[in-house]
């Protein structure tokens, strides 16, 4: 089994540029599987807390 060490510090540390390649996975990650379901949970826990507060306050509009 192969230990990695990393280097920290010091003149001989060298930054890995990320490739093409995986900036572009990074990206379709991102847009495609993430953010739609960040936006999908963001709606719906907000239509959730507006349900929730309708059934114990009551509807919205003057009262009778």
């Amino acid at each position: 089994m192969a230990t990695e060490t990393a280097k920290t510090g010091g003149p001989e540390a060298t930054v890995e540029k990320p490739t093409r390649r995986a900036e572009i996975v990074a990206f379709l990650t991102l847009a495609v599987l993430i953010w739609p379901v960040v936006a999908v949970g963001v709606v719906g826990g907000y239509g959730f807390l507006v349900w929730m507060s309708q059934l114990v306050l009551g509807p919205p509009g003057p009262p009778h």
